[in-house]
């Protein structure tokens, strides 16, 4: 049947009609409901047709009377959802005129959507960043993932510790002296949702004790500025040599907290000197200032072993904080941060108050994982997987840059590669490639200091390569090659 036309031109009509049937099959699953429940159905069912404008403003719904009928449901019951939504706003009714849908939504269903960063399939993505995710250990983490679920007692599953369970704080105590060569009590570890966590935590409490700002390596993260900033504190670029962080800007800049990444800087990829890293001890000892170690991917060395974290030198001038984020997965948000003794109780308390503690499911897993030695595996795998690239991408700019140079040790999951001059400036060479469908960052984009020391016309690139796999790197730099 054709729906009638009531008022404003809007269709309506009598139950048997479109509108009518509609309405009725909108209707037909709250009808089912167990009684108890079935008002409170029908009326959030009829909520959901206006909000999602299945039923549209101007709609006439069917009388109480023909819905009651339809539906097999007592009229009173009708009779009160009407009611309910006319008197919030969704439907409007008037003497002798019927029920309609009112004019006042407008809101149709939210979409969820997702704002992680993804990359084209097309694009060839040399962005730094990102660990190779299909190396995660899925099969290893099920198996620990039972195993907690059956062993673990049911008071862990109330509210944790705010610095973490203890058999975490324990696992990880013992992995970071033995492969970070770090001073680890377990008292005063504390599990964090990763490194930005970490960060914030330490910044807010230093914040409170009356620190205003935070010198942070140029280049380095661009992420720190606005850490800093949500904590309150303003940030000092500080410039780096060869050898780390430069002390006299250091000393010069007046600040008493600076982040670090000494074991492989970001993005510049060397590792502080051991000269550097006992000055930079000095200078805290000095001024009674703190450093904090950012070792976002201390365990990657290819050439020789890693160089030991520098909180192992002085616990009380340096807090360290690090991550499963290149190793197992970002997703994971789980991490670690050290703090000196004189921190560790103002830290905690802010930990508490920031979230009430870490997912206590999640670090069960992960000491689980940690304990029976699956953690060292998936590093070994990771460490053969990503050296295997950076040789690739080595070898890949040697055969399609002439000339090139990768400098920075050989480590983490990004390379420094610098291109001759006649493949810049770099703002051609950079729109090139973006055309040809590669992504690419240069040195510059990570501070004043990225583009300090160029020569002319020198194209300076942190290449990422750890998620790409030996041939898509190869084809990657070729494509590359050609659009320049």
């Amino acid at each position: 049947m054709t729906p009638s036309t009531g008022p404003g031109g809007h269709p309506g009509g009598p139950p048997g009609s479109a509108a009518g049937s509609a309405a009725w099959e909108l209707l037909l699953p709250a009808a089912s409901a167990p009684a108890r429940a079935r008002g409170r159905a029908l009326q959030e069912a009829l909520r959901d047709a206006v909000r999602s404008g299945r039923l549209t403003p101007g709609t006439r719904l069917p009388s109480s009377r023909d819905l009651a009928a339809d539906l097999k449901v007592s009229r009173g019951l009708v009779t009160e959802a009407y009611e309910q939504l006319t008197a919030e706003g969704y439907l409007r009714s008037g003497r002798g005129a019927g029920t309609w849908v009112g004019d006042a939504v407008r809101a149709a269903r939210p979409r969820a959507r997702d704002l992680a960063p993804r990359s084209p399939a097309d694009r060839v993505d040399f962005v730094p960043g990102t660990p190779d995710l299909s190396l995660f250990p899925r099969s290893a983490w099920a198996a620990a993932q039972r195993g907690v679920l059956t062993e673990l007692p049911h008071e862990s599953l109330g509210y944790p510790d705010p610095r973490g369970l203890p058999r975490l704080r324990t696992a990880l105590a013992e992995l970071l002296a033995r492969r970070r060569g770090v001073v680890a009590d377990p008292e005063r570890i504390m599990v964090v949702s990763g490194v930005a966590q970490a960060t914030s935590l330490l910044a807010s409490v230093l914040h409170a004790r009356g620190t205003r700002t935070a010198g942070v390596e140029d280049p380095g993260s661009p992420q720190h500025h606005a850490l800093y900033a949500a904590a309150g504190l303003g940030t000092v670029p500080l410039s780096l040599d060869d050898e780390g962080l430069a002390t006299g800007p250091l000393y010069a800049s007046g600040v008493r907290l600076v982040v670090t990444t000494p074991a492989h800087q970001f993005p510049t990829g060397i590792a502080y000197s051991a000269r550097r890293r006992a000055e930079l001890l000095d200078w805290a000892r000095s001024v009674d200032g703190l450093v904090l170690e950012d070792d976002y991917d201390g365990d990657f060395r290819y050439d020789r072993a890693p160089v030991g974290a520098l909180q192992g030198l002085d616990p009380e001038r340096v807090a360290y904080t690090g991550s499963v984020s290149k190793s197992l997965a970002p997703g994971l948000r789980l991490g670690w941060l050290l703090v000196p003794d004189w921190l560790a109780d103002d830290v905690v308390e802010r930990k508490r108050t920031t979230d009430l503690g870490h997912p206590a499911l999640d670090q069960a897993l992960f000491a689980r994982f940690v304990e029976r030695g699956d953690y060292d595996r998936q590093l070994r795998v990771c460490q053969r997987a990503y050296r295997e690239r950076r040789d690739a991408l080595v070898a890949a700019l040697a055969e399609h840059f002439p000339g090139a140079r990768v400098t920075g040790i050989a480590a983490g999951l990004h390379a420094i590669a610098t291109l001759p001059g006649r493949h810049g400036p770099e703002e051609r060479f950079l729109a090139r490639v973006t055309e040809a469908g590669i992504a690419v960052r240069p040195l510059s984009a990570y501070g004043p200091g990225g583009a300090a020391g160029a020569r002319a016309q020198e194209v300076r690139l942190v290449l990422g390569y750890a998620h790409l796999s030996p041939g898509r790197i190869r084809a990657g730099v070729a494509r590359m090659a050609q659009a320049v």
